[in-house]
């Protein structure tokens, strides 16, 4: 039996070595090196150097002198990332979605857009379409007394072409931009 059970053992305490503890550790130093910005949470500070938040995280912007993120199903809570997982026939989610439509409905404007409605696969997406932000623009202009063309202008700097999909505006990145005009 001390035949099995002693390489048992010492192949468990290498393994978990490598696995538990040089791998991680490899991995780590590699991300540090060569992605240093990633491996540390895409954080975004302000002017100050304090931390605002994650480049990759939505977060809740209340008021209308803000523009404002898709909804969380999570309340933008790291920890509770998902999607609602309620399906389009689920009377909840039309219930859900047409109050947020509702609030959000300017006549002016037409229909809201879906990425104003929607939740992410995450429920913490903080990107928006561009289109989505264009909408919100007219209600941030009259809140801060700004030109809505300075606000168009804004969205047009903030707004990312990845490699591949469409264009996507970072809201905690345009919602800086508009706290560095001082209004």
């Amino acid at each position: 039996m001390n035949a099995y059970v002693r390489p048992a053992l010492s192949l468990l305490v290498l393994m978990t070595l490598v696995s538990g503890v040089l791998y991680p550790l490899a991995v780590t130093g590699v991300a540090q090196l060569a992605f240093p910005e990633q491996a540390n949470g895409s954080l975004v500070r302000d002017a100050q150097g304090q931390v605002r938040g994650s480049a990759l995280i939505a977060q809740d912007f209340q008021g209308d002198g803000w523009f404002h993120s898709r909804p969380s199903a999570g309340s933008y809570a790291t920890v509770a990332s998902s999607a609602s997982n309620l399906a389009p026939s689920n009377p909840a989610l039309a219930q859900r979605v047409k109050g947020e439509a509702a609030g959000l409905y300017q006549a002016a404007l037409g229909p809201v857009p879906q990425g104003l409605l929607t939740t992410s696969g995450s429920g913490l997406d903080p990107h928006l379409p561009p289109e989505a932000v264009a909408y919100q623009i007219p209600r941030v202009a009259a809140a801060r007394r700004l030109p809505e063309e300075r606000l168009q202008a804004l969205q047009e700097e903030a707004t990312l072409h990845p490699l591949i999909g469409p264009p996507v505006v970072n809201v905690l990145a345009l919602n800086q931009a508009l706290e560095a005009l001082g209004n």
